[in-house]
């Protein structure tokens, strides 16, 4: 794997939100999209750190300079400041998310985004301190589940998926919400968190769903350590790389496009996680 600079991802707290907000005059960034200059394309591009920072890192390193490019990559932890950067023209493109969720983004905020295929998939997973399976939830148990629309409902989908609640009929996955709950038999509570905050917080919790790049993030080992696990092939949550409508048709992006779906890049992606936490989705 190639080295990744720590000094650029682990950035956090504030100091992400300052460097969102600057990152507009730091070259690259802009509403008119990412433009070349003597024979370079800068791409200010926004990345959850694990895995998607380190992909686009192993694209820095090995592929983009052939190519005529050139990733300023900024990580951030949120799930909703790089689709605001984004829209401000902070950054020309984030790599984040998952189809459900920008879906739900642009009817709740009136993003006007463009979402190139779907890179990979990493399976969401239910995770605990305290249990190894879904036999030992507890009665009355507290699970902890993403408090934004897409993950919640993405969240209560597996657990139905894997008999431990029922949902109602014809809910749409990004409108599933607790009240759409139609039988639990164990009587669980859920408790509805950030979901960055949710691997932090097992100990609170009988159990809790967990995005699959937090589970990177907090040293998780889905294929070990998920109790149940979602699957990946035919995935409807591959994660894709988003830029401005206008933007969709910009050169460096529709390059940077092509690189990410490379056999290299996938090569990279089932090489470095091994344990099946990230999936190539091409």
């Amino acid at each position: 794997m190639t080295p990744i600079n720590r000094r650029t991802l682990f950035v956090s707290g504030a100091g992400l939100a300052a460097l969102a907000l600057s990152a507009c005059g730091a070259g690259g960034g802009g509403a008119s999209g990412p433009e070349e200059k003597d024979g370079v394309t800068t791409i200010n591009i926004g990345a959850s750190p694990k895995p998607h920072a380190e992909i686009l890192q192993f694209i820095q390193d090995n592929l983009a300079k052939d190519a005529g490019l050139d990733l300023k990559i900024t990580p951030y932890t949120d799930y909703q400041i790089p689709n605001q950067a984004l829209n401000d023209g902070d950054i020309d493109a984030n790599f984040y998310q998952t189809p459900n969720f920008l879906e739900s983004q642009e009817k709740e905020k009136g993003y006007e985004f463009h979402a190139f295929d779907g890179v990979h998939v990493e399976p969401m997973g239910l995770y605990s301190q305290s249990i190894t399976s879904l036999d030992e939830l507890p009665e009355g148990g507290e699970v902890a589940i993403a408090n934004d629309p897409a993950n919640r409902g993405r969240g209560l989908s597996l657990l139905a998926d894997n008999g431990v609640i029922t949902l109602k009929d014809g809910v749409e996955p990004t409108e599933v919400t607790v009240g759409d709950v139609a039988d639990n038999p164990k009587n669980l509570k859920f408790t509805e968190i950030e979901a960055a905050q949710i691997p932090r917080s097992l100990g609170d919790f009988a159990a809790g769903v967990v995005n699959g790049n937090y589970a990177l993030e907090a040293g998780l080992k889905p294929s070990e350590q998920a109790i149940v696990l979602e699957k990946g092939e035919g995935s409807p949550y591959a994660n894709m790389v988003v830029c401005r409508e206008a933007d969709k048709d910009n050169a460096g992006l529709t390059k940077l496009d092509e690189l990410i779906h490379s056999d290299d890049v996938r090569s990279f992606i089932t090489s470095t996680y091994t344990d099946g936490s990230v999936i190539p989705a091409f």
